[in-house]
């Protein structure tokens, strides 16, 4: 079974970004949030909170079923791999992505997606964040 990060304590939350950042220092060497594989987006306001919006790890991936030259490769489990050389850019997975989980860097034009390495979890300051042995449970959400 595959390890999946999930949003547990999301009314905890404070939109701090801490996560969004480590992700996108940590697994792609960049400081913009616009290479993070999990976004956190206000739900109205402050006072009304914030949402995690990540891959839900979706078994089969929709998102590699609509890759046409297999950049996007099913991960076993649930989730994906990503092969940087096999993607033209073309946007196919983010528009199969039932979530919206994948957003394209308006940099190089490459989709970014939570590949479920955890790297975020230990940055949240209050513990927002967790990483879950196995299946998804049924129900779960964004």
């Amino acid at each position: 079974m595959a390890k999946i990060m999930r949003p547990v304590e999301m009314e905890k939350c404070i939109g701090c970004y801490c996560c969004m950042l480590a992700c996108a220092r940590q697994v792609h060497s960049s400081l913009s949030l616009d290479r993070s594989g999990i976004q956190v987006r206000t739900l109205g306001g402050l006072t009304a909170g914030f949402q995690a919006v990540v891959c839900l790890a979706c078994l089969p991936a929709p998102c590699a079923e609509a890759c046409p030259t297999g950049a996007y490769r099913q991960r076993k489990g649930g989730g994906v791999r990503y092969s940087r050389e096999s993607c033209i850019r073309c946007g196919s997975c983010k528009e199969a992505c039932p979530v919206d989980a994948i957003i394209m860097d308006r940099e190089s034009g490459e989709p970014v997606v939570c590949y479920h390495c955890g790297r975020c979890v230990s940055f949240c300051p209050h513990s927002c964040l967790a990483m879950t042995e196995g299946k998804k449970p049924k129900g779960d959400v964004i």
